[in-house]
């Protein structure tokens, strides 16, 4: 088996032993380390591979600037830019095969600046004493990103943190062995959905995309989900997204924690990405099933959709600012954007009869959506239900249209 590199970053002026255990680990497996130092005050118990000295010139600084700084906050920043520059030359180089970083609050906000500069199909392990906490927004993350709480380690070794330190390494390793680069030899579509009972449409675009010869990626857009379609759309990841459950934004508008961050509806765009949108599930607000009711909506139905999740539905002043606000993002775009509005209905429990219908909220939110969209942007107005076979024909004839006159490059077959 040819060796793995993993790169293993960390303030070595602190954590040296900890830092050392698990390239220890990852050796003794069959890898190989590079040790790059992030500290700022101190120095390693030996020399790195990268010195701090190299970092902070990496990242146009240098160590004294960090520390005359006066504060942990600008010098951690100073380090971080040279920790994702060199990680990035170290990957487009081929020397690097997976990144592991270990810290508290501090190694923890480098630690995701890092895992955010590295593409998708990296393997990225964080080791923090805050995973998975409400410290850390979805935004941070990245896709594809791992964490381990790193529990009873803030200070020293010890047989309750070594088992986190060693799974960790462990891990990273065996991602990086078992790792498939995230390329495919078909040009990829970026969709967006909820599950198939409440938005059906993929059943449908999805082999009729890959019988055109793309590649489609779908998205659950609950957070997350949101997040990383969002993110890879950044790193033009996509061809042509088809984003047609927008409910994350609603959501945070809302003050929901089930969201993916101020910019939802704006990556693609941005990067000039050709966009068809529809505005799926955007009648429906969710809310972690842990989190309190905000006390506007508690006079209205709560549906808890199970343990983790749970609904309820907008007032028509509520669908319309939505509207408006999202109108205004897909305003923005650099790239060519096409909005569909399925005026009969967008969520399967909006039929007459469904737990949701609410017509004269649906007419609200389609009234105003249709009456600010940007002239920029082009719209299909269907007289049918999102879930009804005209809005994926419709979906499919512009795209075909994209494709034939080159907004959208041909699929490979």
């Amino acid at each position: 088996m040819v060796d793995k590199t993993i790169l293993v970053i960390g303030t070595y002026d602190t954590k040296n032993d900890e830092l050392e255990f698990m390239a220890s680990k990852i050796r003794a497996l069959g890898g190989s380390v590079t040790t790059l130092d992030v500290s700022v005050l101190g120095d390693p118990a030996k020399p790195t591979d990268y010195s701090k000295h190299d970092v902070a010139e990496a990242g146009g600084s240098s160590i004294q600037a960090a520390i005359d700084s006066g504060s942990e906050h600008v010098a951690m920043q100073i380090m971080s830019a040279g920790a994702c520059a060199l990680a990035r030359q170290l990957h487009n180089e081929g020397r690097i095969d997976g990144v592991i970083i270990l810290g508290g609050t501090m190694g923890t906000d480098l630690a995701l600046d890092v895992c955010q500069a590295l593409p998708i199909g990296v393997p990225k392990y964080v080791v923090s004493t805050v995973s998975f906490s409400a410290l850390i927004p979805a935004e941070r993350l990245s896709p594809d990103i791992q964490m381990i709480l790193w529990a009873g380690g803030l200070y020293g070794l010890n047989a309750i943190c070594k088992s986190s330190l060693a799974q960790a390494a462990g891990a990273v390793l065996g991602a990086a062995r078992a790792a498939e680069p995230a390329v495919s030899g078909r040009p990829v579509v970026g969709m967006t959905s909820l599950g198939t009972s409440c938005l059906k449409y993929v059943k449908t675009l999805k082999p009729a995309l890959e019988m055109r010869g793309y590649e489609v990626a779908v998205f659950h857009a609950m957070g997350m989900g949101g997040m990383a379609f969002e993110q890879i759309s950044s790193q033009n990841g996509f061809v042509c997204v088809m984003d047609f459950a927008g409910c994350e934004l609603g959501n945070l508008m809302a003050g929901s924690v089930v969201n993916a961050g101020k910019d939802r509806h704006r990556a693609a765009g941005r990067a000039g990405i050709p966009q068809i949108v529809a505005p799926g599930c955007m009648d429906l607000i969710d809310f972690a099933g842990w989190q309190d009711i905000p006390e506007q909506f508690k006079d209205r139905p709560i549906h808890t959709h199970n343990k983790l999740v749970k609904n309820t539905y907008y007032n028509a002043d509520e669908r319309r600012e939505i509207a408006r606000e999202m109108n205004k993002r897909l305003g923005e775009s650099k790239a060519p954007t096409h909005l569909i509005i399925p005026r009969e209905g967008i969520e399967e429990w909006d039929r007459p009869g469904g737990d949701c219908h609410d017509a004269e909220g649906l007419a609200a939110f389609i009234g105003e959506l249709s009456a600010t969209v940007t002239s920029s942007v082009q719209v299909t107005e269907l007289d049918a239900h999102i879930n009804d076979p005209e809005f994926s024909a419709a979906a499919l004839e512009i795209f075909d249209q994209w494709v034939a006159d080159g907004t959208v490059p041909a699929g490979t077959n």
